[in-house]
């Protein structure tokens, strides 16, 4: 009894020392006052080159969408039709003299794409794959107490290299990672949990600690638990480790009673600490955060989280944010996943490549469950210059250092090896699905690992055969889901892509129960709308597809499917289905470029969300006598009924194989408005009005300040009213904007896949009715004004704060 209570004194002495001494590790961003020439300078590398007439910018930085659209630029319409090439960037800066003995890494998140980089004029390597992070050991090529040069030449020249918009440049963050000689790489901290029977949960610990001091070391570990309020819950006893010039790996278990579970509805988030002493100092200290969740999938039953059957309700997502390109912004990424929660999505799949570390944060903490892919091609091409060119050379490498940089994520629930790749169809797929998902496993053997696969006969397809994969995606064909346990016996199955439908926000075409296939096969090039619309009544859909609704009651009829992630969540730039040029972004999304949710938004919010919907459209301005039809999607409700200009036109309910009501009038000017009820008891009223001409710009805004620090950007979404406060939804005025004061505009976008005005332009049309203009401020506490006018249009002025 005594030698325990002298233990635990110990331990709680020890802790109160861990808490009160500051850690040797320093991250430094190196964001700002980058010199760039989109030029291929050959003696650019050297230290000694003269910078000084190259332009100065931040990153993440992207120059392609700085550009104009051009059906002559090499990208082609496919990946947005913008420039791309081949540019320089060089970054100057300073480390004291005490980083003499630091160990110092460089990290680059994401360089798109074969980065060539060089420190004080030292060739440190090329990484190639455009998505996945990459760092440098530089400790032995700086100037400590000096001045220092970081080069990176990026080429993107090659092309089409991509089913997509890319973007060009360093487009995600650069920072130094400064840490003693003894110190664990953050890549090396892997945390995992298992709720016990008895609802504890047992919390592994695994890092590697490096010691590259020249001298052996005589060190203790401990490991930490905190709360989300930063309350300690855990930590181990100090394990002690004696080190000499070489990596050793540390363990600690620990136990937290009773923890609050991770889910979308609650993410909670505990945070993970190794530290390391050495005679009672704090000598570098690692941490990461910890959510806490288990789940499973089942042949008949389909996911479960947290003991819970759950419902995957997801959508696929490319990584550019719109009219800012593939640079990465924190708050245009917390905006985008936003509209989608508000929708009810409670999953996001990364198409086709890892994603930044700001998405999984921000889904770590909003609530999101993430499928992580990687690849689109492995050794067999999609296009002529893609990934495949890499792909025998890197693999390995790009494996490793996705799943080490992602696999703490509470959000990452599964490993994806890669989308529809044409290793499905011969031999070579076994032994690269067997290849990839054991590298996989041997990091990570927590989450299961899947591949959207397009074959859905088993004696074809290959990355089936292999037996390596954990869980069968499948995408579209959502005819054979009802056969997928017979064909597959004893596996589990997930749609890993539905919908391919198509939609122009705010365009309509009659009839609205006509459904249109574009393009209707492969090779078909005479099919849609002379202006490149497409109705945004959920009727059309390319051949591969189907419609929002008909894919959603697929996966619901059928409780062997995990869920579904529909493509997609957004319009993205590129893949402009179902047309070419000039149209340069797709049609897919269930929310526009510019993130004006399309009419289709709210059958998945009817769906998705247990709040009561009512969305009526489309607009009511036509032509006097002209055969409209009438849309409206609703939820927690039995019918809904229709009046026009004060008479009812009828009342409509919903069945299983249908989410709208529909009704087809004879188009009058006035009011449409519409009534949702339950049991005879009014749920929700919504309607619409004939608008007269504009009258007076309105500009809304979700901000009241942005924060400089953070480079938060200011989302304005411009509409025009006519003299009565009635939005005029078909307005398609040219809207000049001026932004003064402590900000800058940063674009603006319309929505419109047809619009060839590029998005740092100060002047646009609505399209439909809206605009949007993207504020980003430039430093500072202060104002930012912006002020919107257009001939004969009453202007408007609008005020955000900058802190």
């Amino acid at each position: 009894m005594i030698v325990m209570v002298k233990k635990i004194f110990f331990l709680s002495l020890f802790t109160l020392l861990l808490h009160t001494v500051n850690a040797q590790r320093e991250i430094k961003l190196l964001l700002q006052d980058w010199k760039f020439s989109q030029a291929d300078t050959q003696a650019a590398h050297l230290a000694t080159f003269n910078d000084g007439s190259w332009r100065v910018l931040n990153i993440p930085h992207d120059w392609s969408i700085e550009g104009n659209f051009s059906k002559a630029n090499p990208s082609t319409f496919n990946q947005g039709a913008l420039p791309t090439g081949i540019g320089w960037y060089r970054k100057h800066f300073y480390l004291p003299a005490k980083a003499a003995s630091q160990h110092v890494e460089l990290n680059f998140e994401g360089v798109f794409q074969r980065a060539d980089v060089w420190i004080n004029g030292k060739l440190l390597g090329r990484h190639n794959n455009g998505y996945v992070s990459f760092k440098h050991d530089i400790t032995s090529y700086l100037n400590k107490g000096g001045n220092n040069v970081i080069a990176v030449r990026v080429d993107n020249a090659a092309q089409p290299n991509s089913r997509w918009y890319t973007g060009s440049g360093i487009y995600r963050k650069v920072w130094l990672d400064l840490s003693s000689q003894t110190f664990i790489d953050p890549w090396d901290l892997f945390v995992k949990a298992m709720v016990e029977q008895n609802g504890n949960a047992a919390v592994e610990m695994s890092a590697m600690v490096s010691n590259f001091s020249g001298q052996k070391k005589d060190l203790k570990i401990v490991h930490e638990i905190h709360d989300a309020r930063g309350k300690l819950v855990a930590n181990s006893a100090p394990i002690s480790l004696a080190l000499s010039n070489e990596k050793t790996a540390v363990h600690g278990a620990l136990k937290i009673a009773n923890p609050v579970l991770w889910s979308p509805a609650s993410p909670y988030l505990y945070r993970s600490i190794v530290k390391i002493f050495e005679k009672g100092k704090l000598v570098d200290s690692i941490q990461t955060t910890l959510g806490i969740r288990f789940f499973g999938f089942d042949p008949k039953d389909g996911f479960s989280l947290n003991g819970k059957h759950f419902l995957i309700q997801g959508v696929c997502n490319h990584h550019d944010l719109g009219a800012i390109g593939a640079a990465v912004n924190r708050s245009a990424i917390k905006r985008q996943l936003t509209l989608l929660k508000e929708m009810g999505c409670n999953a996001i799949r990364t198409a086709h490549n890892p994603p930044s570390v700001e998405l999984l944060d921000l889904c770590d903490s909003m609530g999101f469950l993430v499928m992580d892919e990687i690849y689109d091609a492995w050794a067999k091409k999609k296009n002529k210059f893609d990934q495949s060119q890499d792909f025998k050379s890197d693999h390995q490498l790009d494996v490793q250092s996705w799943i080490r940089r992602d696999r703490n994520h509470a959000s990452v629930f599964m490993w994806s090896i890669g989308n529809e790749i044409r290793e499905q169809f011969d031999s070579t797929g076994l032994a690269y699905t067997k290849e990839l998902t054991a590298l996989v496993k041997s990091l990570d053997n927590t989450r299961p690992v899947t591949a959207a696969l397009t074959e859905n006969d088993p004696s074809k397809n290959f990355l089936y055969k292999s037996g390596a994969l954990d869980v069968l995606g499948f995408n579209y064909k959502l005819d054979a889901y009802s056969q997928l346990p017979t064909r597959f016996p004893g596996s589990s199955f997930i749609a890993a892509e539905t919908a391919s439908a198509l939609a122009t926000r705010g365009h309509y075409d009659f009839p609205s129960d006509s459904f249109r296939i574009w393009p209707p096969d492969s090779k078909s090039t005479l099919h849609g709308n002379p202006d490149n619309t497409v109705s945004a009544f959920d009727n059309v859909y390319a051949y591969w597809g189907n419609t929002h609704e008909k894919s959603w009651l697929a996966v619901k009829k059928h409780p062997h499917m995990s869920g579904a992630f529909v493509w997609s969540g957004f319009d993205f730039l590129g893949e402009p289905v179902p047309y070419q040029w000039p149209s340069r972004s797709s049609y897919y999304g269930i929310i526009d470029l510019a993130g004006f949710p399309k009419d289709v938004y709210y059958m998945y919010q009817s769906e998705w969300t247990q709040k009561p919907v009512l969305h009526l459209f489309p607009h009511w301005n036509w032509k006097q006598g002209q055969t409209v039809d009438v849309w409206a999607y609703f939820s927690q409700a039995d019918e809904v009924e229709l009046f026009l200009n004060g008479t009812s036109v009828g009342i409509r309910t919903k069945n299983d194989s249908s989410l709208h009501a529909m009704w087809r009038l004879e188009f009058v000017p006035g009011q449409l408005k519409a009534v949702s009820r339950k049991h005879g008891k009014t749920v929700l009223e919504s309607s619409i009005q004939t608008a007269a001409n504009p009258y007076q710009i309105v500009m809304r805004t979700a901000h009241s300040a942005l924060n400089a620090a953070e480079n938060e950007l200011g989302f304005v979404e411009i509409t025009v009213v006519d003299a009565n406060g009635v939005p005029v939804q078909t307005a398609e005025n040219a809207i000049s904007l001026s932004v003064q004061g402590g900000g800058k505009l940063e674009a603006t976008d319309n929505g419109n896949p047809v619009e060839l005005t590029p998005f740092n332009a100060s002047a646009k049309q609505l399209f439909n009715g809206k605009l949007l203009a993207i504020v980003k401020t430039t430093g500072g506490k202060g104002q930012i004004l912006i002020e919107a006018s257009s001939p004969g249009l009453k202007p408007a002025k609008l005020i955000l704060l900058t802190k």
